[in-house]
């Protein structure tokens, strides 16, 4: 009889420490997935960075526009208006960064794709105007910039001067 309950004994056991077994590899796996993401994000410093290249592409080409950069939330970060250039601008700038950052897109794709698509002018918050581009870090968007104030395709111009130069800032 002693043999019998050694052997529901040991049964047990095993049976409880497989099952002990599986929920640490529960826990650990939870613990794992319960982990925040890690991501980039622009700062003061850096948006200023961004804004000044923007500013020196027009300066250099004579042109006074708006610039305006959000975070990856849509957030505005940075807002700056040149002298002399039509109040009309500040929203359109916004706008425009607004479009690029809820779309994960430049502007200029919506503007693109109007051709005879007049719905996609009925699409809530795109802007069918160049000027508006995404910042984008190591594939990540983290933030937009928009510009008016010229011609669109200046403003695209630009803003495309603001993206390009995050690379140096951040070396």
């Amino acid at each position: 009889m002693r043999a019998g309950f050694s052997e529901d004994f040991m049964g047990y056991k095993a049976k409880f420490l497989g099952a002990l077994l599986a929920f640490c590899l529960v826990l650990a796996w939870q613990a794992e997935a319960a982990q925040l993401a890690t991501k980039k994000a622009l700062t003061l410093e850096v948006t200023k960075g961004i804004a000044a290249a923007a500013e020196a592409h027009a300066k250099e080409n004579g042109w006074n526009v708006v610039i305006a950069i959000l975070d990856d939330g849509g957030n505005l970060l940075y807002l700056q208006r040149m002298d002399g250039v039509q109040i009309g601008s500040i929203e359109v700038a916004i706008s425009k960064a607004e479009s690029a950052i809820n779309f994960k897109r430049p502007t200029k794709v919506f503007g693109d794709a109007v051709g005879g698509r007049t719905a996609l002018l009925a699409l809530p918050g795109a802007m069918p105007f160049e000027g508006g581009l995404p910042i984008t870090w190591e594939g990540e968007v983290i933030g937009s910039i928009g510009v008016s104030g010229v011609t669109a395709q200046q403003d695209g111009m630009i803003a495309k001067a603001g993206t390009m130069a995050l690379t140096k800032i951040l070396k």
